[in-house]
């Protein structure tokens, strides 16, 4: 299957969107310290935080890597086929991005990474840009961007839980 898309891999950029695509960018304080980045960069690269979202996974890894197939399964109904595009193992940043295959709802591509900046705040941004792509998500209009916002946040506010009882370390 081939992506749905043209500008494949561009969310290592998070400031970029391409024409008729909405930008999203979405970031949210996890906690503070190196212990506390490892657990969110191991939860986001395992899929744990995903499922702590409640959203089913079927991936063809148990960790994120390029060219890894992720089908997501959204309420149990919506099946969104993905492949993720590229990675990022470093020592203040850990992520990943898929980009939509068909039969996805959308089109475009969503990114996952973990920061710890200079003064060990450990922060999560969630960014992507897309455009609808079935007839539901075209009728969704607005509304489908707001799920798509709530969807980030919710993604903050699980790693941050997955990661609340941490010593910062």
């Amino acid at each position: 299957m081939s992506f749905t898309y043209k500008d494949v891999g561009a969310t290592r950029d998070p400031g970029f969107c391409p024409p008729g695509f909405h930008r999203l960018h979405v970031r949210t304080r996890i906690g503070e310290g190196h212990t506390v980045f490892r657990r969110a960069a191991d939860a986001v690269g395992g899929w744990e935080l995903h499922r702590a979202m409640g959203v089913g996974i079927d991936a063809g890894a148990e960790r994120a890597a390029p060219d890894v197939d992720v089908t997501v399964t959204l309420a149990g109904l919506i099946k969104a086929p993905c492949r993720v595009v590229w990675t990022v193992e470093e020592y203040r940043r850990s992520g990943w991005a898929y980009g939509t295959l068909a039969g996805h709802p959308e089109c475009g591509e969503e990114a996952f990474v973990v920061e710890r900046t200079g003064d060990g705040t450990v922060w999560l941004t969630v960014s992507a840009f897309s455009r609808p792509a079935k007839w539901y998500a075209k009728a969704g209009g607005a509304a489908t961007r707001g799920l798509q916002h709530a969807y980030a946040r919710r993604a903050g506010v699980a790693l941050r839980r997955l990661c609340a009882h941490l010593d910062p370390g």
